[in-house]
């Protein structure tokens, strides 16, 4: 018999159990549980031992579950803090008291596994240290992308190379929505209401929508690669909201369409300097770019790196089976290291490279402006631009009268500057309203 109160850790001892605590039993945390109980047999052969799951914390006790009710319990901090539990398996989401259970699990000596995305972008140092502190692992594969293995790769496969950028669509609701407005013309209003409707938008759909999500997620994502502690404020996010069905329609003039992209990148100054940007934005992308054909709730990601080149990862982003995949992967990881010894990789912040402000980062720019129909505007607008040294890569008129439309693209310049002639052309007598501002990626003019 397994002794269900040993926290020893011999090496390939085969009859030793692990426990498991699951905290949240939602749509992923009820996956995860089944997961654990249908394949028992699988995670023993995988893990070297039996896994037991010991007990789940849910907030309401009377709501029936399919599972054993002498597992559930209310009481988190008695769970955590039992004997026969070696890994906890956090699910809850948000900040507390998500922290201040994991700090305890991690402080008595169990291994973490969680996918909180807002918990990791905000104290990714605290509770890392506090693993190192007590030599057990903290796993998070699931916070970042659902089913796609996107954190291990570059923790572990890209160690020994120098990653240049992570770019990527890391939000299934939003990606939804601009996909259905792209495909049906429809605006933004109507595109989330029937979002909404189909379970791809929460009742409140602020997190997703105004980019909070996928800022979280490139915090997490770009402390990853570039070895800096990166954290939710220091990403500059802009959400989808103001995107309309007209950018959408101009932007497949230009052969492009639009994504809401996290982008994390190395920027390499001209005197040698290196500083970490990241950013979340709507932009135009295209079309024979890999992430302009993500649609629907995938997700991608494509990672740079110096001399592995160009790396895509592809799959479902969210949902209670595929987010749980990820989870049980951490919790074999975790679980081996339990039975034979060793540990996962720590974090590394070795590189401390600053953040870089936005008002420094390099793009190009997708401008539409509602203006006079009168002759010498597009002059007058031209002449803005080239004030402030914005060089113009082409310029698109549409409509006539009270209708005139003005679409500037520009080559590559500093956010500063394209803010600049922004402000400048909203002055101008000759624009009636700017209308949209948006950023082109993934091309290299």
């Amino acid at each position: 018999m397994s002794d269900q109160n040993s926290t020893a850790t011999t090496p390939g001892d085969g009859d030793r159990e692990i426990g498991v605590a699951v905290l949240g039993m939602g749509n992923v945390g009820t996956e995860v549980v089944r997961i654990i109980e249908d394949a028992a047999a699988d995670l023993r052969a995988r893990v070297g031992a039996p896994v037991r799951l010991r007990g789940v914390a849910v907030r309401d006790l009377s709501r029936p579950r399919k599972i054993d009710q002498a597992l559930l319990t209310d009481d988190p901090v008695a769970l955590v803090a039992r004997d026969d539990v070696d890994i906890v398996v956090e699910l809850m989401g948000g900040i507390d008291p998500a922290r201040a259970l994991i700090r305890a699990a991690l402080e008595n000596g169990k291994s973490v596994v969680t996918a909180n995305k807002a918990l990791l972008a905000e104290y990714t140092g605290e509770l890392a240290s506090a693993a190192a502190d007590a030599k057990v692992d903290l796993y998070f594969e699931a916070a970042v992308a659902g089913a796609i293995p996107v954190i291990r790769p570059l923790m572990q496969s890209l160690a020994g190379d120098t990653v240049e950028r992570v770019a990527g669509i890391v939000n299934g609701t939003t990606n939804f929505i601009l996909s259905a407005m792209d495909e049906t013309g429809a605006d933004y209003a109507d595109t989330l209401a029937e979002a909404g409707r189909l379970g791809y938008a929460e009742a409140d759909p602020t997190a997703d929508v105004e980019g909070f999500d996928a800022a979280a997620k490139a915090a997490i994502l770009a402390s990853i690669a570039f070895h800096t502690r990166v954290h939710a404020a220091d990403v500059h996010r802009e959400g989808i909201s103001s995107v309309t069905s007209e950018d959408l329609a101009a932007a497949k003039k230009f052969d492009c369409t639009i994504k809401l992209l996290s982008i994390c990148e190395r920027v390499h100054a001209a005197d040698g300097t290196e500083s970490v940007s990241a950013r979340v934005y709507p932009a135009l992308i295209p079309l024979t770019h890999p992430l302009a054909t993500v649609n629907g709730a995938f997700n991608a990601v494509v990672v740079e790196a110096e001399n592995a080149g160009r790396l895509m990862f592809y799959g479902q982003g969210a949902g209670g089976a595929p987010t749980a995949s990820a989870v049980l992967g951490d919790m074999v990881m975790a679980a081996r290291n339990k039975v034979h010894g060793g540990r996962g990789p720590l974090e590394s912040t070795y590189a401390a490279l600053p953040i870089a402000s936005i008002d420094d980062v390099q793009t190009r720019y997708y401008i539409s402006m509602q203006v006079a129909d009168r002759p010498g505007v597009l002059a007058q607008v031209a002449g803005e631009f080239a004030k402030r040294e914005v060089s113009i890569a082409a310029v698109r008129q549409e409509g006539a009268q009270e209708d005139a439309r003005l679409i500037v693209v520009t080559h590559r310049a500093s956010d500063r500057a394209q803010s600049a002639c922004v402000a400048a052309l909203e002055d101008m007598d000759a624009v009636i309203k700017v209308s949209s501002v948006l950023r082109l990626e993934g091309t290299n003019d």
